[in-house]
């Protein structure tokens, strides 16, 4: 009780108390709050009750609060954290005052600034004729510089030079500024700063910061030009998709080194995104005249050569066809290129009016390149020398001059010159009304639109092309590449699902429609169905997948091998149904002999037999099942059966053995011969000796080849094993009589470095211990350097540290003598420090 009433009474001054330690429970309590007088201990239970550690007692905590103030009202514990004022948090006249006083100090600053600006520096230096501060706007007046340069005299002691420029770079370098080098820098030092910068943009590059990439090679060109960092910041600009600086490298590099073939490579590549085919053609020709097999140029040919006008059906919708990644700027570029450069397929003002009242004659406007005598034809741009076109060819309806106007479009189209075929069907449309000649006019100028990135033009023309013709295959097409480019993905969603409706293997409308619905179910979520305008019904008349065509020759002849197919299988299926059965009925029964179930296996094998009759290898499963139940009758029937379809089967000879030795020991047959049934066993077996027996001994002597053979006590072994099994029969014997003596010439006739691939599957403790016997024993006198070559290659098979670790105490005795003996022997072929390093991988 004295403890109990010590621990309710508040601290005093006098008394001790721990604040390092928790504050009790019973502390928190308004008695003992207002008891209490040692401030410190009012803080740490004013921070136990905030913490929320006991719980939340607003009234508790700002009783204690006034009970601290009242104590001690300057304690850092009653201080609050405020938030940082703003414009919500204070009226408007304070803030309003705020902004006034700072508007005042931004003025006075202005004026300060601008007063010293103004004021001559040289004010208060005139008379000390001060020269003025480097690179400031202020000058010396011309009558202060000879003052100045009579003050001049030379210093009596010389300071060592400061290397300004050395400074300067190094500031340029930490700031990422171009520098400005001092011609006083040597032709080596500069060609080092050049290269240090250069090789800083290629781990640029690597690291794919290409607009780091681009600063360094700007410094390495700052000091020193160099066609390596031309084309480095050109595949740099290229990354960043700046065309036309990586123009400007390229061109830089070719006024270098003309030729170049990297600078004609990446040169290609920006003139393909500018939209200029033929200038990207002839770039990569140049290419693969100097190296034809350049992988890079030939994989850039075939598509750059393809100037297509316009199947866009055929192909994939991707970059420069007008899709939603099509490059808008490059194209506006490109518009303006074009203009200046075909000039040869330009036409005249006064032709353009007689075109458009029909009044023209036939070859009479666009003088081609090529055409000298109005012939009508010319040689497309990037095509093959020999190659022309006939630009009068008739289309359709339209007259000679709008035929002509149209053929021209179609060949700058395909020359990648789309602002020219644009104005070329421009032309065209103006002087026909005709609804389907007019409908393909609308088409390929929309065709033009795409391609330049004028996807609002392209969504005209289309739309007037399908009120001319409804349900045109490429207006459609069309009009949903520049809805989708323009993010409109319902209306782009209901055009490709028309173009399927025409024709269901346009390729690239599946592939957009697969496209456009994930990003509608993004957008719209699971109701996205419901949001599409109506999806028109396309007529049979305009379904072009629809009508049934005559087979051909190759189908009837596919459909005919077909129908020959299905009736080889309706004939083969019985005989693949058995098949299966019979592989299911041996598999089971395999099953039951595993698990010693030979009653349910015999039943098994009986089925299978019924199957199939001539299976030898049942007959021996079966007989193998009868000797296990002890019918030697049944299983000498079935041996019998096997023998007559395989005469050589040495299971069913084994197993006709087995069960006339059980007949005769059971006396059902006394003149059924066993022994001469094993002898010609172990004649089919290599190296098999039989044990003695007491009758018929004669029969079963081999008689071993002195050769390859070594005889014993009692036993032969193939010295010449040519695989593991027969080295592990060889061994095996020679170790079950503890013949060391056979070892040894075992392993003499072995080459050491077969012996860890004949042990590999067969490595044990007794195996290790027998051999270091027979080579402790009888060959380290003979050939101690045969015995080392062995136990050099011994160590190195598998399982060998593991075994190791197995081998017992006298084991590892015996091996610790032969390595003991081993070391002894004086021999040139290998050293006691050999020796040793070979015991430390043993013992």
């Amino acid at each position: 009780m004295r403890a109990r009433a010590e621990d309710l009474n508040p601290p005093s001054h006098s008394t001790t108390v721990d604040y390092r330690g928790k504050v009790p429970v019973e502390h928190l309590d308004y008695d003992y709050i207002e008891k209490c007088k040692d401030v410190r201990y009012i803080e740490m239970i004013l921070r136990t009750l905030r913490s929320g550690e006991e719980g939340i007692y607003p009234h508790l905590i700002k009783f204690c609060e006034s009970h601290l103030e009242k104590l001690d009202p300057k304690s850092r514990a009653l201080r609050k954290e405020m938030p940082v004022a703003t414009a919500a948090s204070l009226s408007k006249d304070e803030w309003s005052q705020i902004e006034d006083e700072l508007k005042r100090w931004q003025e006075e600053t202005k004026k300060t600034e601008t007063t010293l600006k103004h004021q001559s520096v040289f004010d208060d230096l005139v008379k000390e004729n001060m020269p003025p501060v480097r690179g400031s706007n202020c000058f010396v007046p011309l009558s202060q510089k000879t003052n100045i340069q009579k003050r001049k005299k030379p210093s009596k002691c010389a300071l060592p030079p400061y290397n300004v420029h050395q400074v300067c770079w190094h500031f340029c370098v930490t700031c990422k500024v171009s520098p400005v080098i001092h011609p006083a820098l040597s032709q080596q030092e500069k060609l080092f700063l050049a290269n240090r910068e250069k090789d800083k943009g290629n781990e640029a590059f690597r690291a794919k910061d290409y607009e780091e990439a681009v600063t360094y090679y700007s410094r390495s060109l700052s000091i020193i030009t160099s066609v390596a960092a031309y084309n480095n910041r050109a595949q740099a600009e290229i990354k960043l998709e700046h065309w036309h600086n990586a123009l400007k490298d390229c061109l830089s590099v070719i006024e270098l080194e003309p030729g170049n073939l990297k600078a004609l490579l990446h040169r290609a590549v920006v003139y393909n995104q500018m939209g200029n085919f033929h200038m990207a053609t002839e770039d990569l020709r140049t290419v693969l005249r100097e190296e034809p097999q350049n992988t890079a140029a030939t994989r850039s040919a075939t598509p750059v050569e393809r100037g297509d006008m316009g199947n866009a059906h055929k192909k994939p919708h991707g970059r420069g066809d007008g899709g939603p990644h099509a490059e808008s700027n490059s194209s506006h570029h490109e518009h303006r290129r074009n203009r200046g450069t075909s000039d040869k397929y330009k036409v005249p003002q006064d032709s353009k009016e007689k075109i458009a009242n029909g009044s023209s004659k036939r070859g009479s406007t666009a003088s081609v390149q090529g055409d000298q005598s109005g012939s009508g034809k010319a040689t497309p741009v990037g095509g093959n020398a020999g190659e022309t076109v006939n630009l009068d060819a008739p289309c359709g309806a339209l007259p000679p001059p709008l035929s002509r106007l149209k053929n021209e479009g179609n060949l700058l189209f395909k020359n990648g010159q789309f602002a020219d075929a644009l104005e070329k069907y421009s032309q065209a449309i103006q002087g026909y009304t005709d609804s389907e000649d007019l409908c393909i006019l609308y088409s390929n100028r929309a065709a033009c639109y795409l391609k330049d990135g004028n996807s609002q033009d392209c969504i005209q023309d289309c739309t007037r092309a399908l009120e001319l013709q409804p349900f045109s295959l490429k207006p459609l097409l069309r009009r949903a590449m520049a809805y989708e480019s323009l993010e409109r993905y319902r209306k782009a969603y209901v055009d490709y699902k028309t173009v399927l409706q025409i024709d269901v293997s346009v390729q690239a409308a599946h592939d957009s429609v697969n496209r456009i619905t994930r990003l509608l179910i993004e957008q719209d979520g699971a109701e996205w169905r419901e949001k599409l305008p109506e999806i028109p019904l396309v007529p049979l008349s305009a379904q072009q997948h629809r009508r049934e065509e005559p087979p051909s020759a190759e189908v009837l002849q596919a459909r005919a091998e077909k129908a020959a197919r299905d009736r080889w299988r309706n004939k083969s299926l019985p005989v693949r149904k058995a098949e299966v059965r019979f592989s299911a009925l041996k598999q089971e029964g395999n099953d039951f002999v595993k698990k010693n179930q030979y009653q349910d296996a015999l039943g098994k094998y009986t089925e299978c037999l019924k199957l199939k009759p001539e299976e030898c290898a049942i007959y021996t499963n079966r007989a193998l099942c009868y000797l296990k139940l002890e019918r030697f009758a049944e299983a000498k029937q079935d041996c019998d059966a096997a023998l007559k379809l395989e005469p050589t089967n040495k299971k069913a000879f084994y197993r006709r053995a087995m069960a006339n030795k059980g007949l005769k020991v059971n006396g059902q047959d006394p003149n059924v011969p066993f022994f001469p049934f094993l002898s010609f066993l172990c004649k089919c077996f290599t190296h098999v000796r039989l044990p003695p027996q007491v009758e018929d001994d004669e029969n079963v002597t081999a008689v071993p080849n002195s050769k390859n053979s070594c005889k014993g006590e009692d036993i032969s072994i193939n010295l010449q094993p040519a695989s593991a099994y027969e080295f592990g029969q060889s061994l095996n014997t020679a170790r079950s009589s503890g013949n060391t003596v056979a070892c040894a010439e075992l392993l003499a006739s072995t080459a050491p470095e077969m012996l860890p691939q004949f042990l590999s599957t067969q490595l044990d403790g007794h195996t290790i211990s027998f051999i270091m016997q027979a080579l402790h024993s009888h060959l380290l006198e003979k050939d101690p350097y045969l015995v080392y070559q062995h136990l050099n290659h011994l160590h190195t098979a598998d399982r060998f540290s593991v075994v190791l670790m197995l081998l017992e105490k006298d084991e590892r005795h015996h091996m610790t003598q032969l390595f003991e003996h081993l070391s002894a022997v004086q021999s040139t072929q290998f050293t006691k420090n050999d020796v040793q390093n070979l015991a430390n991988k043993y013992i």
